[in-house]
């Protein structure tokens, strides 16, 4: 059995405080995705750092 250490992939740049909207400041995850982050699969971790962060991100210019 491999049992390589694989980090959690994670959008945290350690700014961690939640706006007026309830998104973080830093990663601009809501409080729940923050809370679900561990217990996400892999393909939802994903698809929220690939799609829906870049969004909020250009949404916030």
């Amino acid at each position: 059995m491999n049992s390589q250490f694989v980090p959690i992939l994670s959008p945290c740049i350690g700014i961690c405080r939640l706006d007026a909207g309830g998104y973080c400041e830093g990663c601009l995850r809501s409080g729940d995705e923050i809370a679900r982050w561990v217990a996400m699969g892999e393909n939802e971790r994903r698809r929220l750092m690939d799609d829906v962060l870049p969004q909020r991100e250009a949404a916030r210019r």
